[in-house]
């Protein structure tokens, strides 16, 4: 018998471990689920004994513990709750826009009750779920209508599928765009049936480019902004003034991809000037999109608005239908819009706009606190600096944007930054933060006041015996 056979048959079988753990004080883990993961423990044992790994020769009581381990394990929620240290407002891998409190309430109402989802109050027929936001949605853009699909993407797809399909498309070559994931814009456009017809250069487009690309086929003239990058320098654009000008003489339609979108102007407040979702409107463009869960602060969700006839098309296609969104969506997004008719309340209490408006020396005075009650609680093992650093929008917002910030810098005495940062990741809440320049930083913009506690105490368990070196 070989080492690895050896090794093999010191396993122990499923049975025998279930019957221990099921005779033991305490444990109430369901029989299936307890099943699956002792056969998985094993199996994993197997597979590295049979790859040649180095596996320790356990005793019954260590597999015990290793096979509960698991089980606590397998039994913590794989959506789970984090600290964002990052600095990145709407950082789109952890979840974007944090929802306000008015939201998640909203959230338990529709989940936790019965709603006219689409049932029609006054006449007691059936109703339209998008009857639920539209009025909000129009009367803070301006727009005619409105219709919500449940990401930006979807709203390009069946605007251009409504408008364009098995036709032309015009756009700059300036902004064709690769959005999250390795999307991009002629992807989406060719999905849904359009023809992608490219003019101008990478820096500069003008408005005869567009002129001299319509033809008999074209259906309609795009903008898309490019909200994610940059083109600095020798550059020109066509405004969307311009191209709704033009388009009216050639009886085409007009589209503008607004990405991220905003509803509130935030150069007031410092950022670098970027179009308004009124703005767009305004000019006169047909079909505007845009996204819910980024600068809007709210669920995920693709916005379109533009004038009714338009709009009213687009619904009707059935595209839709398969698009559309859920209770949860229209709940919390009809939360958080009628929070912007009043731009003050909204910057308070949209997390989104709270965190990316908190004046600098607030992010002070948090970080002080934080760092008093560490050097207050943990004795030995790490230091704990305040330093400024710069944040950033995230969820592919002005991205050339820094924003002065205040961070904790933690200080191990002996432990890799490295280590550090995945054992962090290991904690009961994670705490995420981020290495810069040989320095592990947890930037204070985006560790609400009411993370404090919770992160102070995280921090306090990791550090608690004293720094474990690598």
């Amino acid at each position: 018998m070989n080492s690895n056979q050896k090794l093999l048959a010191t396993l122990p079988k499923v049975d025998v471990i279930l019957s221990h753990l099921e005779s033991s004080e305490n444990f109430s883990t369901p029989r299936r689920l307890a099943k699956i993961v002792i056969r998985r423990t094993i199996e994993r044992e197997r597979e590295t004994i049979l790859a040649g790994g180095n596996v320790p020769s356990r005793s019954l009581e260590e597999w015990l513990e290793l096979v509960k381990r698991n089980i606590r394990k397998k039994q913590d929620p794989n959506l789970k709750r984090i600290i964002n240290g990052t600095g990145v407002v709407v950082h789109t891998n952890l979840g974007r826009s944090i929802l306000s409190r008015q939201c998640t309430e909203s959230l338990t109402r529709a989940g936790g009750f019965y709603s006219n989802l689409e049932f029609d109050l006054q006449s007691g027929k059936r109703g339209s779920r998008y009857s639920l936001v539209e009025e909000l949605i129009c009367d803070l853009t301006g727009a005619e209508a409105a219709i919500v699909v449940n990401n930006n993407a979807a709203a390009v797809l069946l605007a251009l599928d409504t408008l364009a399909k098995d036709r032309e498309v015009i756009v700059s070559r300036g902004q064709l765009v690769e959005i999250g994931g390795s999307f991009r814009i002629p992807d989406v456009m060719k999905k849904s049936g359009a023809s992608l017809v490219e003019v101008g250069a990478t820096n500069r487009t003008h408005l005869r480019d567009y002129e001299n690309a319509i033809t008999p086929e074209t259906a309609l003239l795009l903008r898309v902004h490019t909200s994610n990058f940059r083109i600095i320098g020798f550059t020109s654009d066509v405004s969307a003034e311009e191209m709704v000008e033009l388009a009216g003489k050639k009886n085409l339609f007009t589209m503008e991809d607004l990405g991220s979108g905003c509803l509130v102007d935030l150069s007031r407040y410092g950022f670098p000037k970027e179009p308004t979702v009124q703005e767009i409107v305004k000019a006169g463009v047909d079909v505007v999109t845009f996204s819910g869960d980024k600068l809007l602060g709210g669920p995920q969700a693709g916005i379109i608005v533009g004038c009714s006839e338009v709009i009213q098309k687009i619904k009707e296609n059935p595209l839709n239908r398969a698009l559309r969104i859920d209770k949860f969506t229209l709940s919390s997004l009809e939360s958080v819009l009628r929070e912007y008719y009043d731009t003050e309340n909204a910057l308070a209490k949209i997390p989104t706009l709270a965190m990316l408006t908190i004046e600098n020396r607030e992010l002070k005075k948090r970080a002080l606190r934080i760092q008093r009650r560490l050097k207050k609680t943990v004795q030995a093992g790490c230091d704990f600096k305040i330093v400024s650093t710069v944040s950033r929008v995230g969820g592919g917002a002005l991205p050339e944007y820094s924003i002065p910030s205040w961070a904790v810098e933690l200080v191990p005495e002996k432990m890799k930054l490295s280590s550090l940062e995945k054992r962090l990741r290991d904690l009961e809440i994670p705490v995420i933060g981020r290495i810069e320049n040989e320095h592990f930083l947890l930037d204070i913009r985006t560790v609400g006041d009411h993370e404090v506690v919770d992160l102070v105490g995280q921090l306090e368990v990791f550090f608690k015996d004293g720094e474990k070196s690598d």
